[in-house]
C-alpha cells in the first residue's frame, strides 16, 4: 500500500516532468477543482505580497480573501525560511 509520501512524490515527479508553462497550467487545471485552482492562485499572490511588505489587511482586501487567509499564509512564509 502507498504511502502520503509516496503519493507526494510521486504528484512532485509529475509536475517536474512538465516543460511548458501551458504544460503546467493544464496539468493543474486538471487536478485541481476550478475553484481550488484560483485558491492556489491567490495563495501565491498573498506570498508575493508579503514578501513585498504589503499589509496584510490591504492583501485581504485586494484579493479578495479573510484575513485568516493571509495570515495562514504570512505562517507558511514564515515557516518555509
Amino acid at each position: 500500500m502507498s504511502t502520503e509520501k509516496e503519493y507526494i512524490a510521486a504528484l512532485t515527479r509529475h509536475l517536474l516532468d512538465i516543460d511548458s508553462p501551458d504544460a503546467m497550467e493544464s496539468a493543474l487545471r486538471d487536478l485541481l477543482t476550478p475553484n481550488e485552482f484560483v485558491e492556489v492562485t491567490k495563495r501565491l499572490q498573498i506570498f508575493k505580497m508579503l514578501e513585498q511588505g504589503v499589509p496584510q489587511r490591504q492583501i485581504a482586501e485586494t484579493l479578495g480573501v479573510g484575513i485568516a487567509t493571509v495570515t495562514r499564509g504570512s505562517r507558511a512564509l514564515k515557516d518555509s525560511q
